[in-house]
């Protein structure tokens, strides 16, 4: 797994090793379609905070050439032409439906990487070479009868080959399969089709780096493939070489079964209408504290400190600007929701002016460690302590069973007149009691 000396003369593209690379098809459109079936074949879009922005577009909006991140309002035009349907993003949803799906798909592998909401890695090595794709096909099959979710399968030996195998199961040359297996495809059948596909495709390749790279020629996978990677390393970095020996079938970046644990946690949201007094702006903190700690406590960490900032809306170029920060450490690094919270206000109100239409504010933890890595000293209330564990513990479990915010901090306020506008949200179908769909 170690090797990474390459030898332009082989592509190791054999699936002696294989990865699979599951990626479920337009997440959040399909998360909707689950429960909205009249949105079968429609063109949909999914918009970020405060409707701003498309952050997800069905195939139907895509082939009308809107971009991803486009604001809606430069899309209405587009919108009424077509028909286009704008849905408020429902993240509690699609949270639980990622849970849903990743649960499943760790049934099929005893190693599975989660890297991020809507796709993961499975290690399928010791698995027979020539089953792979109607393994693939196994696993879409499963997904969508248990999930209803449409998942596209690709298999490879490194994370990087199997993310572009998964790329052409979903885009371009696997058709309505949906799995693509490398493995399957002869050294001249892999050069051939890496040499139709762009290298601003590649995991890791960004625009920026894309841009230089099509300067110098490299236009293609094959390209780049075929590049020599230590000159790549001195023009670029380490990680360009690697994605060129990855892109040979040399795993260079290994399965990662855990995950990295998180150095910050940060829980910040524009306002859905400026607020301009302390009241506003202290629920909304304590809102933010609190959704950061139950986060904390669901990774077993701790905090040893926190950041605070509130900001005016810096596109009202006329309007008094105003933007702060204070970090505010905890004492002893915590996971108590009051705690933080108490230490989010007292933040705010060393940086609070008045006199400004706030837009934004966030919290953000820092310092974070193990729980069970904290060392205890003789001045330690261990009553108190104890005390602290069992109320954090029932409002996680109160909360997990009968939907977030069931069982909050008064601080954080119940109008909540500064929450982001999701004027089109879907109903919480899968975590709140009152909102379960009903069969008619």
């Amino acid at each position: 797994m170690g090797r990474c000396d390459l030898d332009h003369q082989k592509i190791y593209l054999s699936s002696a090793m294989p990865i699979a690379l599951v990626d479920c098809n337009n997440f959040y459109i399909s998360c909707e379609r689950v429960f909205n079936p009249a949105l079968e074949d429609k063109p949909v879009v999914v918009l970020s905070n405060n409707d701003g922005c498309a952050v997800a577009r069905s195939n139907e909006v895509k082939e009308l050439g809107a971009k991803m991140a486009t604001p809606w309002f430069k899309m209405e035009k587009l919108a009424k032409q077509h028909g286009i349907i704008a849905l408020s993003s429902n993240y509690a949803l699609y949270g639980d439906m990622s849970a849903r799906v990743m649960s499943i798909l760790s049934t099929f592998s005893p190693k599975q990487e989660i890297y991020s909401i809507d796709e993961c890695f499975l290690d399928l090595n010791g698995f027979d070479p020539q089953s792979l794709v109607a393994y693939g096909q196994t696993i879409r099959k499963t997904i969508n009868q248990h999930v209803g979710i449409p998942v596209c399968v690709g298999i490879a030996d490194t994370k990087t080959l199997a993310k572009l195998a998964n790329h052409c199961a979903k885009k371009r040359y696997a058709g309505k399969d949906g799995v693509c297996d490398f493995g399957r495809y002869s050294t001249t059948q892999i050069s051939k089709l890496f040499a139709t596909i762009p290298v601003g495709d590649i995991w890791g390749v960004g625009r920026k780096i894309t841009e230089k790279l099509i300067a110098m020629k490299i236009e293609t996978v094959e390209n780049l493939r075929t590049a020599n990677p230590n000159r790549m390393r001195q023009q670029f970095s380490i990680v360009l070489e690697r994605t060129i020996k990855e892109l040979n079938g040399i795993p260079c970046i290994e399965l990662d079964e855990a995950g990295t644990p998180r150095q910050q946690i940060m829980v910040s949201r524009s306002f859905g209408q400026e607020v301009s007094n302390f009241d506003d702006l202290s629920e909304s903190v304590a809102y933010f504290a609190s959704s950061a700690a139950e986060k904390l406590r669901k990774d077993g960490s701790v905090a040893a400190s926190l950041c605070v900032f509130i900001q005016t809306n810096p596109f009202k170029e006329k309007s008094p600007q105003y933007n702060r920060s204070v970090v505010v450490p905890t004492g002893k690094p915590t996971g108590d929701t009051v705690k933080l919270v108490n230490a989010a206000i007292h933040g705010l109100t060393t940086i609070y002016r008045d006199g400004f239409n706030y837009k934004k504010s966030g919290v953000l933890l820092m310092g974070l460690q193990p729980k069970n890595a904290i060392q205890s000293s003789l001045f330690d209330d261990v009553a108190e302590q104890d005390k602290s564990n069992k109320l954090m513990g029932v409002m996680d479990s109160i909360n997990r069973r009968m939907g977030k915010g069931s069982m909050a901090i008064a601080a954080s306020g119940t109008q909540q007149r500064w929450a982001m506008r999701r004027d089109s949200k879907s109903p919480n179908y899968t975590t709140d009691w009152d909102e379960l769909p009903e069969a008619r």
